[in-house]
């Protein structure tokens, strides 16, 4: 594994410009795979602003809607597990192809689903493509980037924050005039992404070593890795509370409710990328991890107490957790990627497997806890699950030093 020089032997000022260079400097395949990227994840916020409109259109309630979260994240998390058995055998760009084609078509299919269950089953099949491109893409950008895997890292949570934010837009504005507009919308992107890969991206090497089904789950038994990812798992099921029951909350139009998540979408690009790192030169990953995690239990907190009292403290609370997740979102991922020895590809897939379960558990059961009880309880327990994200980075600390020393 690559050693970096540490912080303390480098200045400030010279570690800013070398990564600055570092950054922009890239390979045209680094920026189309990203670009890439940008458009696959735009496909998660997507459906924020028009879940109230799919449940009134298709006569569904707020949990039999949200499971177009659930499916997509859960058959995400299960095909992680064998992301790396296909691009070891087919290599990583056609492996990417394939995500992104799968993605092509169920986006497509889910424009044109007639009832809810058709298109969760339809969203479901667009998680296996983004399985496919997701995971494939930080290990490809991580190969051909310059300037090491930390840059790798900011390009990619560069993508994600740009696609999260993107996504509500998009999905407002398109969604604002039809809501079956978003999904085809979303199939002419990633079919121009599809085209831009042929084109730009090099044929790469397919590997030496074959990955198989139980290496991912072989990798997790390294305490870190394990620690890394059981405390996102927690993580997520607090930020995907707020991405996928939030909507119900604001009783806003999907002009409305894509202006907010837009706004937490840059909030969550803009402290990934330009912030996360300024502050992890001040303090030591695991410490500002759980800086981090104990103010997004607070603003769960506050989202507890504002709900159906204050739709501006709401919009606030959210725009302001954009902060908290971008920042944790960096952190989370250069831990999984340096804390163990195990290949990188292998690394994630084990990581995101844990990670994306919480992703796939929350929209569901935050508005079924909604529906039983109240807005109130869903937020409370999702702050919870925050404090328990907190708890078990402390419980497994020793074994996070060595990420922190890359």
């Amino acid at each position: 594994m690559t050693k970096h020089v540490s912080r303390q032997e480098t200045s400030p000022s010279a570690v800013l410009t070398e990564e600055k260079q570092s950054f922009f400097r890239q390979p045209r395949a680094v920026w189309a795979t990203a670009l890439a990227a940008v458009f696959a994840f735009m496909g998660i916020g997507l459906v924020d602003p028009i879940l109230p409109a799919i449940a009134e259109n298709l006569d569904a309630s707020p949990s039999q809607v949200s499971l177009l979260f659930t499916s997509y994240f859960l058959v995400t998390a299960v095909a992680m597990l064998v992301t790396g058995v296909i691009s070891s055998r087919i290599g990583g760009k056609r492996t990417l192809l394939l995500g992104l084609g799968l993605i092509v078509v169920f986006a497509s299919l889910s424009g044109l689903s007639g009832d809810v269950a058709t298109l969760v089953g339809f969203r479901a099949g667009w998680g296996l493509g983004n399985a496919l491109f997701v995971a494939t893409a930080l290990a490809v950008i991580v190969g051909v980037a310059s300037g090491g895997t930390a840059t790798a890292i900011i390009l990619y949570e560069a993508a994600l924050g740009l696609g999260i934010s993107l996504g509500p837009l998009l999905g407002a504005l398109l969604g604002g005039w039809q809501w079956r507009a978003p999904f085809f919308g979303t199939a002419v992107l990633m079919a121009a992404a599809l085209i831009a890969l042929i084109i730009m991206l090099p044929a790469t090497p397919t590997p030496a070593h074959r990955t198989s089904l139980k290496d991912p789950l072989l990798a997790l038994g390294h305490k870190g890795l394990r620690t890394t990812a059981s405390s996102a798992l927690f993580y997520n099921y607090g930020f995907f509370t707020i991405l996928a029951f939030t909507p119900f909350v604001l009783g806003m139009d999907a002009y409305g409710i894509g202006a907010v998540f837009f706004g937490w979408g840059l909030m969550v690009a803009i402290f990934s990328v330009l912030v996360a790192p300024v502050l992890q030169r001040s303090l030591a990953t695991t410490r500002l991890l759980l800086l981090t995690l104990g103010i997004l239990a607070l603003v769960l907190v506050g989202l507890a107490l504002a709900a159906e009292r204050s739709v501006a403290a709401v919009v606030v609370l959210v725009i302001v957790s954009g902060a908290l997740l971008g920042i944790n979102n960096t952190l989370y991922t250069e831990l999984a990627m340096g804390v163990s020895d195990a290949p990188r590809p292998v690394a994630s897939a084990g990581y995101n497997f844990v990670r994306w379960l919480g992703g796939a558990l929350a929209p569901f059961a935050a508005t079924k806890l909604a529906e039983l009880y109240n807005p109130q309880t869903t937020y409370a327990v999702a702050g919870a699950m925050v404090v328990i994200a907190g708890v078990v980075v402390v419980s497994g600390r020793r074994s996070l030093k060595h990420a922190e020393a890359e």
